[in-house]
């Protein structure tokens, strides 16, 4: 087959015809294509070249980097606050997927690698799309989990390509999904095995479909039964919006307006739907929510997984892992390390837990559904469950995850060394105990960290990585490199007790009881924290994490720190659990009645306290806000924190503060640290100094200085 290569006078696109049909590649300069002001002028200079032959049968759209096309190119956006110049921009790029679309011959795009965001926007643009059938290949419109919603068309043309409903749900929640998924969710049109037989498939595609056109442009119906205007829209959208509002209590206003841009557009013509898009694209790309989202949850944590500033080495030189204590968070990190291949032993002292951790592993590997049964197998095998100490020996990695008790893990440290290998990393799983403190048990400080990890571990992204001064920059960046083969998103922090995210989570969840304890409705409490934006609101967080585990974390910091943390919200805790035997959500009942899901109607009885003073969801807002805004403060000043990024990528992705902020110190600097510090003071007269500011924040509110530049 004689294949002809096309000039087309642009550096980065390429033009290859053979036997009338055009292969169309994208190779933008660097490592990936991405939407920018290059991006069109290329598209368009390849569209010309494959355009301008005689006898064209079709056009094959195909990448010449590892992926398809990534999306828009965020420093662009980010640093943009011209609602008009964006405006103009998507407008231009919508023009040119309308030229590719409408050109006259059918276009396939070649899915080799993943299109997310403009990029499978420019897939829908086509009239077929294939992908190879490879579960690293991702593919949908994510734009809403940047404070943005898909701008080049995808909230009009996926409901029109798969139906109301399940574009509804794969736009409103930016929903990713991987290759082998994609065929049934109808992203797809076919899978191929390789690269050839994907060509192969475009070619027959096109010789089959010579007068192909989009489905938006042939009128009918949308698929799936519910059409724009009807009844059945009319309570789709209602029930839609009802659901949304109740998981995002009105905090993302992206969700709400990709929502309301599928609602309207689709009930107008094609084009007049992707007027309506745009303009509300350029209304939140411009957007300070946008700002800051794009900037931790994009920059920032691409910054955090590459590891950029902390020492590196290439191999952690770990073959053989140790996980100590095979409860929840112990049967999890054995499943993690075996399913990225190491030998691992997970040791208990007790049968029932061990028992427990199989199972648990089991099960999750019963979840990975594109492994054939015996990949499962083989990452199971990987895997010795023991009571006894001797499968230990020789292990290059022990991770400890034992009960919280400081003289306990002191004796696992003394039994468990003596037999590691040489150069072994010990580290501990502690959610709170100073890691030097656990050292003292050590007779290698030097190789001794932590390595605190979050539960359920095989879905939580974070894994805080805490380095006491003893401790060397070597095994700092192995226990890094660890980090990235099981594929954690890795932060660093300075010892101190309960870390980082710690101090944090234990600062939100105990303002939460603290204001039921004052006399402040539960009910309104759980709200404001939703309506912030915070991923669970404190008292169901509380009980997730049990209340026996909490009073206990309380009474550990006591003994640690004697600094004689006196609340009545504590009170509140105990008394559920001393005397109503509510002990959280794995016992069914605890500030929630689990069978329910609903506040107890009892807790409010238990509170003997005057009306509050100052009531209202806003003033509950600003206090669960202002709280850990104060902790995140004062764990600046304790020199805790090493940097910013670390800060606000680790509260989103560790304990879940509120991502449509962009983070604790991204929050604080859109309040103005002047008057933030002015309203910590007033609250700290009225009810504790957890709500003082630190000497930092004073000292930046003072210098007029913020965390981040304006943007």
């Amino acid at each position: 087959m004689k294949t002809q290569s096309i000039p087309t006078g642009a550096d980065g696109v390429t033009v290859d015809v053979s036997e009338g049909i055009a292969t169309l590649t994208l190779a933008m300069p660097g490592k990936v294509n991405k939407i920018n002001p290059t991006y069109g002028a290329l598209l368009n200079a390849g569209l010309d070249a494959a355009l301008g032959l005689d006898g064209l049968k079709g056009i094959i759209l195909a990448s010449g980097h590892k992926d398809f096309c990534v999306g828009a190119d965020l420093d662009v956006i980010y640093a943009t606050r011209d609602a008009a110049a964006i405006l103009q921009t998507v407008s231009q790029l919508n023009a040119l997927y309308r030229r590719l679309e409408t050109c006259g011959v059918p276009v396939v795009a070649a899915l080799t690698g993943s299109a997310l965001g403009g990029g499978y926007e420019l897939a829908l643009s086509c009239h077929h799309r294939i992908a190879l059938n490879d579960p690293r290949i991702q593919l949908g419109l994510p734009e809403v989990s940047l404070g943005v919603i898909p701008g080049a068309g995808g909230t009009q043309r996926l409901p029109r390509l798969i139906g109301l409903q399940p574009a509804l749900e794969l736009i409103g929640q930016g929903k990713i999904v991987r290759a082998p998924k994609a065929l049934g969710a109808g992203l797809v049109d076919a899978l191929a095995e390789d690269r050839d037989a994907l060509m192969e498939m475009a070619r027959a595609w096109i010789a089959a479909n010579p007068r192909a056109k989009q489905p938006w442009d042939q009128g009918g119906k949308l698929p799936g039964g519910v059409q724009p205007g009807s009844e059945m829209a009319r309570q789709l959208f209602v029930g839609a919006s009802a659901f949304l509002f109740k998981k995002t209590a009105g905090a993302f206003p992206a969700a709400e307006a990709a929502l309301k841009a599928i609602q309207h557009g689709t009930k107008l013509s094609f084009e007049r739907g992707l007027e309506v898009e745009s303009r509300a694209f350029a209304h939140l790309a411009t957007s300070d929510q946008a700002k800051d989202m794009i900037r931790t949850l994009f920059f920032h944590r691409t910054a955090v997984e590459k590891q950029v500033g902390l020492p590196h080495v290439d191999d952690a030189g770990v073959s053989k892992v140790t996980i100590l204590g095979a409860g929840m968070m112990g049967g999890g990190l054995g499943f993690v390390c075996a399913k990225a291949g190491y030998e691992v032993v997970v040791k208990d002292i007790a049968q029932a837990a061990l028992d427990a951790g199989r199972a648990h592993c089991q099960k999750e590997a019963g979840k990975l559904r594109h492994l054939s049964a015996d990949e499962r197998a083989t990452i199971l095998g990987r895997i010795t469950f023991t009571l006894d100490a001797e499968p230990v020996r020789g292990s290059d990695l022990v991770i400890e995850a034992v009960v919280e008790n400081l003289k306990v893990k002191h004796q696992v440290i003394r039994e468990i060394e003596p037999l590691l290998a040489e150069g072994a990393i010990f580290a501990s799983n502690t959610s709170a105990i100073p890691i030097t403190r656990l050292a003292e048990a050590s007779q290698a400080k030097d190789r001794f960290i932590g390595m605190h990890f979050f539960s359920p571990v095989e879905k939580m992204p974070l894994l805080e990585i805490i380095q006491p001064e003893a401790t060397s920059e070597d095994t700092l960046a192995r226990s890094l490199a660890f980090g990235r083969r099981i594929k954690k998103t890795c932060i660093v922090v300075n010892d101190g007790y309960a870390f980082y995210t710690t101090r944090l989570f234990a600062a939100y969840i105990l303002e939460g009881v603290q204001l039921v304890a004052e006399g402040h409705d539960p009910v309104l409490v759980e709200w404001a924290g939703k309506t912030a934006g915070m991923v669970i609101p404190p008292l169901k967080e509380f009980d997730e994490v049990t209340l026996t585990l909490g009073l206990h974390a309380f009474s550990t910091r006591e003994a640690i720190l004697g600094d004689g943390l006196h609340l009545e919200g504590l009170d509140l805790v105990r008394t559920l659990v001393e005397q109503h035997g509510r002990k959280g959500k794995a016992s069914g009942k605890g500030f929630y009645d689990w069978d329910t899901r609903r506040i107890w109607p009892g807790l409010t009885a238990l509170v003997d306290a005057p009306p509050p003073a100052e009531t209202g969801v806003e003033h509950l807002r600003r206090r669960l806000m202002i709280v850990q805004a104060a902790e995140v403060g004062r764990a600046l000043e304790d020199g805790v924190l090493r940097n910013h990024r670390d800060a606000d990528v680790g509260a989103i992705f560790g304990v879940g503060f509120a991502p449509n902020t962009g983070g604790p110190l991204a929050w604080m600097d859109r309040q103005g640290l002047p008057a933030l510090v002015a309203e910590m003071r007033d609250l700290a007269g009225k009810y504790g100094d957890r709500y003082a500011p630190s000497d930092a924040l004073v000292r930046m509110a003072e210098a007029g200085e913020r965390f981040y530049d304006a943007v």
